[in-house]
């Protein structure tokens, strides 16, 4: 069996994720991870600094109550990301059930230190370093501003084998909105790297930096996409002192996914535009391409009774040059038994025709066309802002700004904040009136106009305050809904406790009808109430057999629920009273790929206690800068 299990990121979907996929999560985690097995290695590092965050700050196989036999490590992805008042996720609820050690949580916006679980099994060390899910563009500001910081071990730091996990966007998708690998420390020896989909699980060296980077992909297919058909592995990974080596395990429950290309421009001989019978040549042909993918995923199915039988199968098709596409949904149904996506086996697309320039100044052989779904990858906030940078003068913001509005509206839709965008707007209203009222104004529109739209412009080009605006404004409205929520709850169970009640018993007949609970509570007449006398609907008592029936506009006095009072206009703001207070290397490397595994022999090492496992924490760490090091060795070995 593996010491532990290192997960990157991404373990659900979603950031709230429902309660099937939870329990199905628990289940397994409770099935496969605990045990009487004793762990094999301890941990030396202050685990109050590793996990500083959590009201349990060790690792579960150390807790006295639990009996945990695989530890299980990760840190969060963007899609279980922390939000939130509390900036709470998925993985801290299962942390907190003790089964699974969430790391990597870096809260400040300002600075980040990335403190090392430290980790030895005989004399193999080896220093964990994560960090979980950031804005790209955030990242990318504080790697080039040198506000990451990865700490070392201050004793023997040459003699621990630095592994790092980190859930970032790999590939570019514009000039800050990803991580370079040059921006990470040459004293890394590997870095697995969450976030990207396609599997790359064997490890491969960055050449600047001399770190191997192993990129594991997702476990499940999660878009009809390229990097999605590549076969899913996940990698066993063997660590001797400095020495590693990646096995390759191939998964076989996942749903097999075909994708394959078709232009119809590169067959002139079998389609002609021209031709009346062109579509129903063209659809023949599809349906062909779409037989040999299903035969070639029968063939690939690797009788795993777990593994689904319908395959995925994607046919994008590039209509261009006169072409016209079939009906798709006509296609789909002679395969709705065959394949698990019907509706979606057929994608039509077309390349963007280039405008011919003059032959000196183009370099045709660099006129790259790809398809629309192979594209830059586009963002809501990005849609947002540009939408508004290309709207017309009357419909475009003047108070709020674009990144911010683009970032609550990202907010909404990825993360389900329904509160988002109009908790984003009184923040900046706020901030303007603020503003408004410190300078000192004179009571005019056009005046204010003015200070407004400079105000704006200067939030535009403080990035860095503008993110913090950002932040700022979500938890704290997040804080402040909180609050009237058990201002509203305390007022309702003072008005519960305020009203006299007639009758006998538990019955709830006193209960207004807007506090009654059950099911049919204001549906006018309670049940054997037949016949009887009633007032207007929605006005009567239930009470299960009762005999009489009261008004829901008795004689009694309730204490009214106070409402927060509304945002006020710029101008009624300015116009309002006095003044409020403003708030505050070269290096040398040695690089020895190794073909035995000979010295990759099993490591004997006595089992400890469970409650003597947690009593060493004592090794320091100190911030060095990873250019110091001088020399550094590491062995490879690869296992195709």
């Amino acid at each position: 069996q593996v010491d532990f299990v290192l997960l990157g990121g991404d373990l659900f979907h979603e950031n709230k994720p429902s309660r099937k996929t939870v329990h199905s999560c628990l289940e397994s985690l409770r099935k496969y991870c605990m045990g009487d097995r004793p762990v094999q290695f301890e941990i030396l590092s202050d685990q109050a600094v590793n996990f500083h965050y959590s009201k349990f700050p060790w690792v579960n196989y150390q807790d006295r109550n639990l009996n945990i036999s695989i530890p299980i490590f990760s840190i969060h992805g963007n899609h279980d990301d922390p939000t939130g008042a509390d900036a709470l996720c998925a993985l801290d609820i299962l942390s907190c059930a003790g089964l699974l050690n969430h790391f990597g949580h870096s809260p400040s916006v300002e600075k980040i230190d990335i403190s090392p679980i430290l980790l030895r099994k005989g004399r193999t060390k080896i220093a964990l370093y994560g960090l979980g899910a950031i804005p790209d563009e955030r990242l990318y500001r504080m790697f080039v501003n040198k506000q990451v910081t990865m700490l070392r071990p201050k004793e023997d730091e040459d003699s621990w084998f630095n592994l790092f996990v980190i859930h970032q966007n790999r590939s570019k998708h514009g000039a800050t909105n990803y991580i370079p690998e040059q921006f990470l420390d040459d004293f890394i020896n590997l870095v697995v790297w969450g976030h990207e989909h396609e599997c790359k699980i064997a490890p491969s060296q960055n050449e600047q930096q001399r770190f191997y980077v192993s990129q594991p992909g997702s476990s499940v297919v999660t878009s009809l996409s390229p990097g999605e058909a590549v076969k899913k592995h996940i990698g066993l990974l063997h660590v001797k002192g400095k020495k590693m080596k990646m096995q390759k395990i191939a998964l076989e429950t996942v749903r097999t996914f075909h994708m394959e290309d078709i232009i119809l421009a590169d067959h002139p001989d079998l389609f002609n535009p021209d031709n009346p019978k062109v579509t129903q040549a063209i659809q023949a042909f599809c349906m062909e391409k779409v037989e040999l993918m299903l035969d070639g995923a029968e063939r690939e199915r690797l009788g795993n009774p777990r593994q689904p039988e319908k395959p995925l199968i994607r046919l994008r098709v590039d209509y261009a040059g006169g072409f016209e596409p079939f009906s798709v949904h006509r296609f789909s149904q002679k395969y709705m038994d065959r394949v698990a996506n019907p509706k979606d086996i057929i994608h039509f697309f077309r390349h963007r025709e280039q405008k011919e320039k003059n032959d000196s100044d183009v370099n045709f052989g660099k006129l790259v066309s790809r398809p629309a779904s192979e594209g830059m990858t586009l963002r809501v906030e990005d849609l947002v802002k540009q939408y508004f940078q290309t709207a017309e003068k009357k419909v475009q913001l003047s108070l709020l700004t674009e990144r911010g509005m683009g970032e609550a509206v990202q907010e909404f839709v990825d993360k389900e904040e329904k509160d988002a965008i109009e908790e984003l707007v009184k923040f900046q209203l706020e901030k303007t009136q603020r503003f408004l009222k410190e300078r000192r104004t004179d009571a005019e529109e056009e005046k204010i106009d003015e200070e407004v739209r400079k105000f704006r412009e200067s939030r535009k080009k403080n990035t860095e305050e503008e993110d913090e605006e950002v932040r700022e404004a979500m938890t704290r409205a997040r804080a402040h809904r909180s609050e009237d929520t058990v201002l509203v709850a305390a007022s309702s169970d003072e008005e519960l406790m305020d009203t006299g009640t007639k009758g006998t018993g538990d019955s709830d007949d006193g209960l207004p009808a807007t506090l009654r609970r059950g099911r049919g509570g204001a549906r006018g007449r309670a049940r054997g109430a037949r016949g009887q006398n009633s007032t207007a609907r929605g006005s009567s008592r239930r009470g299960r057999g009762g005999t009489s029936q009261e008004s829901a506009t008795s004689s009694r006095t309730y204490k009214p629920v106070s409402v927060p009072a509304k945002n006020m206009s710029i101008v009624d703001a300015f116009r309002s009273s006095k003044q409020e207070p403003s708030l505050n290397s070269s290096r040398s490397y040695s690089e020895d790929i190794i073909d035995d595994d000979s010295d990759l022999e099993d490591i004997s090492i006595v089992p400890s206690s469970k409650v003597n496992q947690r009593l060493s924490t004592t090794s320091s760490l100190s911030k060095r800068g990873s250019q110091s090091q001088t020399s550094r060795g590491v062995d490879f070995e690869s296992d195709e």
